[in-house]
C-alpha cells in the first residue's frame, strides 16, 4: 500500500528510483531508461528540493508488509480543474513482472480520485515505446501533446541521443470523463 514518503526515507526512494530508472545489466528491469539516458535519475539532494519546492505535490512509498523496505514509489501532484501528475512512478526492478506496476498504478489512481482527482496525465520520454503501450493497455490515451527533453539540464541524466522528448498520456478516472 501506498504511504507518503518520511524525511528518513529519501534515501531509500532515490536509491529505488535510480535502480528502476537507470538501472543495467542484470539488476535492470524491463523499462530501464539506460540505453537512452546515462547517469542517475535523481539524488537525494534533488528529490529533497523538489519535495520543498512543491507543497501540493506527495511522493508515496510502497510497502507490501511493514517494517519491509519500500518497493515502489510515485510522485502525484494536483495541476488544475481535478487534473493531477503522475510521475516517477517505479517498482522494485527485482520485483518487476509479477504485477507490482499495475497493483501500484491502481493504488496511485485511487489516491487521486480519494483526494478529489478526476484525470490523471503524465510523461514517459518519446523512444519508450514498451512502457508507453504497457500505460495504454492501462488505459491512458496519448494526447498528441509533446514537451521539450531538458537537454543540458544534468538533473535528469545524460541524454545519448538527440531525439528525446515527452509524450503526454492522459487517463480519465470517471466515468463521465470516459474513462471507466
Amino acid at each position: 500500500m501506498f504511504e507518503p514518503i518520511a524525511e528518513s526515507d529519501v534515501p531509500l526512494i532515490a536509491a529505488l528510483m535510480n535502480r528502476a530508472y537507470r538501472g543495467s545489466g542484470a539488476s535492470a528491469g524491463w523499462n530501464s531508461e539506460a540505453p537512452y539516458i546515462a547517469g542517475d535519475r535523481t539524488t537525494e539532494a534533488l528529490l529533497r528540493a523538489d519535495l520543498s519546492a512543491d507543497p501540493a505535490a506527495t511522493m508515496l512509498k510502497w510497502i507490501e508488509r511493514p517494517g519491509e523496505e519500500p518497493s515502489g514509489c510515485v510522485w502525484l501532484k494536483p495541476v488544475h480543474d481535478k487534473i493531477w501528475y503522475l510521475g516517477s512512478l517505479a517498482a522494485d526492478p527485482s520485483r518487476q513482472n509479477g504485477g507490482l506496476g499495475r497493483r501500484m498504478l491502481a493504488a496511485a489512481e485511487d489516491w487521486v480520485r480519494t483526494h478529489g482527482g478526476e484525470s490523471v496525465r503524465m510523461t514517459v520520454v518519446n523512444v519508450r515505446e514498451t512502457l508507453i503501450a504497457w500505460y495504454v493497455r492501462r488505459g491512458y490515451r496519448l494526447t498528441g501533446e509533446t514537451e521539450p527533453f531538458p537537454y543540458g539540464d544534468d538533473r535528469f541524466g545524460t541524454p545519448l541521443r538527440a531525439d528525446l522528448s515527452f509524450v503526454v498520456l492522459q487517463r480519465y478516472l470517471t466515468v463521465d470523463g470516459a474513462g471507466l
